[in-house]
Formats: structure tokens, sequence, C-alpha cells
């Protein structure tokens, strides 16, 4: 693995321990930096199912001035560490290792508005479409008025679920879905408030 632009480019950062951790495919993850790009510069980024980090660091490299990483396996919090080090980006980040929801209530009490929100859980879970409806309930808090929440899943999943509620991604009072964009298998969903 490794950081593909910015003042970290060609760094070779640690790939997963476990197989449970999927990291984002190089080509994807170049993809979604050119789509998001204008978001990046200075912004405050939440990446709550963070697996390795990459997805932070590299939004680091290009210059989001500040992100949270959460994850809640210990595995992957070690490879965080491990890859926050070689990087030496250890002072734009804060990391917590708890289950998203507690994560979501610590940020909530801190009272801190994001302007990137990752979402990449484990593909085979409802914590993305979770963690969807309780931004779309908060009330404008999580995500910053103009900000944006990418949602990284797979199309076996996607189709599973639409089978059962063809309205499942769409559902969010508050949050609508302003692109999306397929790789291979890989689909990534781009949210931003209702207006």
């Amino acid at each position: 693995m490794r950081i593909i632009a910015g003042k970290y480019k060609s760094k070779k950062i640690e790939g997963p321990k476990t197989k449970s951790t999927r990291p984002t495919l190089d080509r994807v993850k170049e993809a979604l930096f050119s789509i998001i790009r204008d978001y990046i510069n200075e912004a405050y980024v939440l990446d709550l199912f963070a697996g390795t980090g990459n997805l932070s660091i590299e939004s680091i490299s290009r210059g989001a001035k500040f992100a949270w990483l959460n994850d809640k396996e210990k595995t992957s919090i070690s490879t965080i560490l491990t890859n926050i080090s070689l990087t030496k980006s250890n002072e734009y980040v804060k990391i917590t290792n708890k289950d998203y929801i507690k994560c979501l209530k610590n940020i909530d009490n801190e009272n801190i508005l994001f302007d990137i929100i990752f979402l990449d859980p484990p593909y085979d879970s409802n914590y993305g479409l979770n963690t969807l409806k309780i931004i779309s309930d908060s009330r404008q808090k999580y995500l910053k008025k103009d900000g944006i929440i990418v949602y990284e899943t797979d199309k076996n999943f996607v189709n599973k679920i639409l089978k059962k509620d063809q309205n499942a991604f769409d559902q969010f009072e508050n949050l609508i879905c302003f692109d999306e964009r397929t790789y291979g298998g890989v689909i990534l969903k781009l949210y931003k408030w209702r207006e």
C-alpha cells in the first residue's frame, strides 16, 4: 500500500493484518480523491471505520488539517499507529478504539463538525446505513453545512439490500445521495445535507 499524492506521496504504508480489514484499492482511492479534491484543503476528516488509516493519511497528505480515525478492532489500531508513525503525521490525528456508535457519541460530546466523513465499514454489515441514519437524524451534527459523506460499499451488498428495500440508500430525511460511482465490485456513494 502507498500514499498516492501530496506531501507523503509514494510513501509505503502497512496493509491490514486481518482478512476482515479491506483497504480501498489504489485505483478507487485515486478516483475518489479526484472527486473530492475541492473538499480536502484544510478539511476536518472523520474516518469512522479506519482500518489501516489509508484514507485519512491520504487526506492529510493532500492538505487536510485534522483526521479523527476510529476502529473497534485492536489489530486495526495497531496498523493505524504504525502508519501514522511511518508518515510522521501524529500531530494531525486523533485515534480512538471504539464501536462506531460510541465514537459518534464521543464526537457529539466534543461538538466537532467534519468537512468529510469516510464510511468504509465491513461490506456485509448495516453499519454504514445505520451511521447515515444517525447523521441524518442528528439535526446538523457531525457534518458541516457544506460537508460530504463518502460511503464505500460493494455491489453484492447493495443488490442484497435493494431486493428488500428499493429506497434503502435514499431514505434519509436530511441527507441526499448526490453522486454514485462504481469501480468493479466497489460502489462509492456521496451524500450531503438536503437543501
